[in-house]
C-alpha cells in the first residue's frame, strides 16, 4: 500500500470515529474485546466491585439494593439505572461495593461481606489502576508487581467461583489517558501490562471483557482526553457516560 493511500485510509477511519455517537463508540470498542456477553435472568443480583471509579462517592452506610445513594455518582449508577429501566419485569437487585483506593488484595480482604454474602449472579470487577498507580505515588510506595496483580486476581476469582459456581463474570479493563494531569510517560510501558493481564484473566475464566481503554481511545477522536477525565483516570460527566455505555455492551 503506498503512503498516500495509507494516509487516506487512516484519515477516513479517524473521521468515521469522530462522527460516531457515544453508543456507537461503545459498541465499536466492545467489539475489540472477547465478544462475550451476559444474559440477565429474573431476580438476578448484579454487583459492581472495584476502586474509586466504581465507588464514585457512594454512601457506604446505605446497603439497600437499587438505591441511588448506594450506587454513587459514576458509571455504576448510570449502567445500573439503565438495567433497571430496560428490565422492569426482571426484579433485578443492583449493588455497588466499590471502595476508593482499592487494589486487588484489598478487595480480597473484604470479599466475604462485600461480595460473597450478597450472592451475586452477575459480578462486575473493575480494578487495576491503583495496583500500578500506587507504585508511583503511595508513601511508602506500594511494592506489588504485575505478577502480584495477576496472582491475586486469579485467587480472588477462584475463591468466588468456589462459593458461587454459576456466577456470571464481567472483567473491566483498567484504563488511563496519557498527558492528562496524573498520567504521564512514566506509566509506560508498565501500565499496559495490567490491561493485558485483565484481558487474559477474562479469557481464562470465560468472563465478559469490557475494553475501557479502547473506548476512551476512540472517544478521543471526538474530544481530547481532558474532556473525558480531569486527572487521566477518574471520569467526569462525559467519561462516566462513556464507561456506562461501554459496560452495557456486555449485557445481551
Amino acid at each position: 500500500m503506498n503512503t498516500s493511500r495509507r494516509s487516506f485510509i487512516t484519515t477516513a477511519a479517524i473521521g468515521t470515529l469522530a462522527s460516531l455517537s457515544i453508543p456507537e463508540i461503545a459498541a465499536a470498542a466492545f467489539a475489540e474485546g472477547n465478544g462475550k456477553k451476559i444474559t440477565l435472568n429474573n431476580n438476578d443480583v448484579v454487583l459492581f466491585q472495584g476502586d474509586s471509579i466504581t465507588d464514585s462517592g457512594r454512601d457506604k452506610k446505605s446497603t439497600a439494593a437499587n438505591n441511588v445513594a448506594c450506587m454513587g455518582s459514576g458509571y455504576a449508577l448510570v449502567a445500573g439505572s439503565t438495567l433497571l429501566f430496560n428490565n422492569p419485569d426482571k426484579n433485578l437487585q443492583i449493588y455497588n461495593k466499590g471502595i476508593s483506593g482499592n487494589k486487588v488484595f484489598q478487595l480480597a480482604d473484604r470479599w466475604d461481606a462485600d461480595c460473597l454474602d450478597l450472592k451475586p449472579n452477575v459480578l462486575s470487577i473493575f480494578v487495576g489502576v491503583n495496583d500500578y498507580w500506587h507504585t508511583l505515588t503511595a508513601k511508602p510506595p506500594y511494592t506489588g508487581t504485575i505478577e502480584t496483580y495477576r496472582t491475586d486476581y486469579k485467587k480472588l476469582i477462584d475463591r468466588t467461583k468456589q462459593a458461587l459456581p454459576d456466577v456470571k463474570l464481567i472483567i473491566c479493563e483498567p484504563y488511563a489517558i496519557n498527558g492528562v494531569k496524573s498520567v504521564t510517560d512514566a506509566w509506560y510501558p508498565k501500565f499496559p501490562e495490567f490491561q493485558v493481564a485483565a484481558r487474559e484473566i477474562a479469557d481464562q475464566y470465560g468472563a465478559a471483557f469490557v475494553p475501557f481503554q479502547s473506548a476512551v481511545d476512540k472517544a478521543m477522536k471526538k474530544a481530547p482526553g481532558a474532556y473525558w477525565t480531569g486527572d487521566g483516570v477518574h471520569p467526569n460527566m462525559a467519561g462516566i457516560t462513556l464507561l456506562a455505555h461501554t459496560w452495557l455492551e456486555a449485557i445481551k
